[in-house]
């Protein structure tokens, strides 16, 4: 079996686009979450809420040719990419032609101008929106396949489209590629661009907040008072290689993946298992030849959602003990498939930064979920070894990652 390492990471979020941008504003207790004025034309839509990002630097040399292939979400997947790719050291180098290096990312889908043009067409009996892009911008795997392109890569292509683990799914596939010698280097990771549908795919369900005069006080996960999710975008990205390689050409060493596990509850599309939750970090545990003692720190999935939030919770105690524990999401808002990449970039961050970032909004905790070590009110100086990042989507498709720090 190979060692992997994490020798690049970058991110796009609506607190910023470097590390040092965001925890400014972890710092400063700022969310990225704001009132949608423009969903207003939707009467039906309850909340009017997102996590948007509101800009993000698109290098010159992203032209209309490169482009033209590109929505939202896979632009800002190959540009997050890019970036990761220079953090590593990689970029332009002769490994991402040669075969050993391939692509594991993914979104909850493609993007939504894209749809709307073949919506268009079934409503209004014609194809006058349509273009020779249109399917390539809308498909779920634009994101891998538009790297592939940009990059020259040759080797495996993993796209992973399960909704709110496609991103921590791509990073696990990705950790196995190596770990089982299939390649050297991979790019991995989730990106989702926001809308009003994507607001609407919980909407219908009645799990989103319906905060829409104070943005600033949702989403609040395992707060008694919480009342639903806020959908947001982003994309964030992860290098992965194999340790060897890594040392020999003298790489920084961001942290080791030790462990992952998958699984599925194979019994409600939307209702999550608490003990299936717990059966997917003793995978992952199992994977990394760990104990619950060993995790330092654990990375919430955190939604805000009554049944997710206790059943979530409930099954970390079980497993884990009374472990520290926060939610990003109470930041960015659901990023859907760029979550688990976000989530485990940001997670490395805190160890090597000895910070763990509080779950803002958590005022009161909810009495039903698990006895935990819930880090509110400030950043928390910790010395973490070992972090445990966890994430759980529709289907019941579950995730957990384990990574080391590497001194």
């Amino acid at each position: 079996m190979k060692r992997v390492v994490v020798t690049g990471m970058s991110g796009i979020t609506s607190l910023g686009e470097t590390a040092d941008q965001i925890f400014e504003q972890f710092a400063q207790g700022k969310s990225g979450i704001r009132y949608m004025p423009d969903w207003e034309i939707y009467s039906d839509l309850r909340s009017k809420l997102g996590g948007p990002v509101e800009s993000f630097t698109v290098p010159k040399h992203f032209n209309r040719k490169v482009t033209r292939g590109m929505g939202r979400v896979a632009l800002m997947s190959v540009v997050c990419a890019e970036k990761a790719l220079e953090n590593a050291g990689l970029l332009n180098n002769d490994i991402l032609k040669s075969g050993e290096t391939g692509v594991a990312f993914g979104s909850s889908a493609g993007s939504v101008d894209a749809v709307r043009e073949f919506g268009s067409m079934l409503i209004d009996n014609n194809m006058n929106q349509m273009n020779a892009t249109t399917y390539i911008r809308m498909m779920s795997h634009t994101s891998a396949v538009n790297m592939t392109i940009y990059f020259g890569l040759k080797g495996l292509t993993l796209p992973t489209s399960s909704a709110c683990t496609s991103g921590s799914m791509a990073i696990g596939q990705a950790y196995e590629a190596i770990k089982y010698g299939k390649q050297t280097v991979m790019i991995a990771g989730g990106a989702e661009e926001l809308s009003a549908a994507g607001s609407a795919v919980f909407d219908v369900l009645l799990a989103t907040s319906m905060q829409n005069d104070r943005p600033e006080i949702t989403p609040r996960p395992f707060d008694a008072n919480r009342d639903g999710l806020v959908v947001g975008e982003g994309a964030g990205c992860l290098i992965l290689e194999e340790y060897e390689h890594a040392k020999k050409r003298g790489a920084t060493i961001h942290a080791e993946i030790v462990g992952y596990g998958s699984n599925t509850d194979g019994q409600h599309v939307t209702r999550p298992d608490s003990e299936m939750m717990g059966r997917c970090m003793q995978f992952a545990l199992k994977d990394a030849q760990l104990t619950a003692a060993d995790i330092d720190y654990v990375n919430a999935h955190g939604t805000s959602t009554d049944q997710g939030d206790i059943a979530e919770s409930q099954a970390t105690a079980q497993i884990l003990g009374k472990k520290p524990i926060s939610s990003l999401k109470s930041y960015f808002g659901h990023t859907l498939g760029a979550c688990g990449a976000i989530e485990a970039w940001l997670s490395i961050e805190m160890m090597h930064r000895k910070q763990l970032v509080p779950t803002l909004n958590l005022d009161q905790i909810d009495s039903a979920c698990g006895d935990l070590d819930y880090i509110v009110s400030g950043m928390r100086s910790a010395e973490t070894q070992i972090i445990m990042s966890n994430n759980f989507a529709f289907g019941g498709i579950n995730t957990s990652l384990i990574f080391k720090r590497v001194e």
